[in-house]
Order: structure tokens, then C-alpha cells, then sequence
């Protein structure tokens, strides 16, 4: 595979944020993502805070990309574009998530919905103390190996 994994930057926002909205389109509205704070703005906040994000880029372009919040522990999100599933662009992105993370703590975690494609996804890449937040969300975590 051609794609490249890098340290994303405020440039490629604009980018990141397509991502996102492709990716979870039939599922979130661009206004849905807004109330919940993810905006262009708050995704370049976080890069400039920190170097908190990968992308994955094919030819310049992103289509995909993973972010931590490194003083909380935990992977905020990890995103492929569908045409990018399976082929192990994800778990590339996340690998590259944990290893920020576990170089500053022991124990990580995400949260997803329980019933989810992303939930078998991180489960099957090693996250595992599941615990039931409710509304269908969960927690999982994974120890530094």
C-alpha cells in the first residue's frame, strides 16, 4: 500500500474534518458533530496544543486519520474513509495513537457505542475491560504491552 502515515497539521484540517463527515455521514449531520464540538476549529486547536494527530495520506490526500487526547489518556477518534477499509489503514492509525499514549500512561481508553462497527474494530486490535456507560456507549481500555 502506498499510503503514508504522518504527524498531521493545521493545514491538513480542512482534510481531517472531510474525514470525519464522510465517514460518519449517515450517522452524524455536520450539525450533530458542531453540538458535540468537533469543528474545524477545535481540530486545529488540538493539533496546535499538541502533537496529538496522525493522517494517513494516498497522493496528497488525506483519507484517513487518528487523534488522542494526551493529557486524558485516551484515542478520540480514529477515522478511514470506506474506500480505505480493510486494508489495515486503521489499525496503522491506531497503532500510531497508542504509542503516543502508552509513552506517557499505563492505561488508555476510548468510547464507542456498544453495538457498533468501531467497537469489534477496537476490540479486535486489543481493547477489552469493557464497562457500560449507558445509552448504549462503552468504555474500553488497553494496557501498555
Amino acid at each position: 500500500m502506498t499510503v503514508r502515515i504522518r504527524a498531521a497539521e493545521p493545514a491538513d484540517v480542512g482534510a481531517i474534518f472531510q474525514v470525519r463527515t464522510s465517514v460518519t455521514e449517515n450517522i452524524l449531520t455536520i450539525a450533530q458533530l458542531t453540538g458535540m464540538g468537533i469543528t474545524p476549529a477545535s481540530i486545529t486547536a488540538m493539533i496546535i496544543e499538541s502533537p496529538c494527530a496522525w493522517v494517513a495520506v494516498d497522493a496528497d490526500r488525506v483519507v484517513g486519520f487518528s487523534m488522542i487526547d494526551l493529557e486524558d489518556g485516551s484515542l478520540f477518534a480514529a477515522f478511514v474513509l470506506p474506500s480505505y477499509e480493510g486494508k489495515g489503514l486503521g489499525k496503522r492509525l491506531v497503532q500510531a495513537a497508542e504509542a503516543a499514549l502508552f509513552a506517557r500512561h499505563r492505561v488508555v481508553w476510548l468510547e464507542t457505542g456498544k453495538t457498533t462497527r468501531a467497537a469489534g474494530f477496537y476490540r479486535h486490535l486489543g481493547w477489552a475491560n469493557e464497562t457500560d456507560h449507558g445509552d448504549g456507549d462503552i468504555r474500553l481500555e488497553k494496557s501498555r504491552p
